[in-house]
């Protein structure tokens, strides 16, 4: 298994369009042996400290393996939609790990 955490952050006023990105690309990551293990949009009540500006949303993915991300990555489904995920994107950090 490998995770992916990914902190992403919108540009203002780009909501809508973020979401009609996800609507598309969260179900194809079960095509591709993943699954979304939580998709959390934290609250400044709920962020305890931080030194980094709050995420819009923070998902935790997996996968059984590397390949199969890159795969879910180059889905041509998925392609087609990039557009709107870089219209309402200002950044995200995505954060490779293992479970310990």
């Amino acid at each position: 298994m490998i995770y992916f955490t990914q902190l992403i952050y919108i540009n203002e006023g780009q909501e809508d369009i973020f979401h009609q990105f996800e609507e598309v690309a969260i179900p194809l990551i079960g095509k591709y042996n993943g699954r979304l293990l939580a998709r959390i949009r934290p609250t400044d009540e709920s962020v305890i400290e931080h030194q980094i500006e709050k995420p819009y949303e923070i998902h935790l993915v997996e996968f059984d393996n590397e390949q199969d991300f890159h795969a879910f990555s180059r889905d041509e489904s998925r392609k087609q939609f990039l557009h709107l995920k870089e219209q309402s994107v200002k950044e995200s950090i995505l954060i490779q790990g293992i479970r310990l």
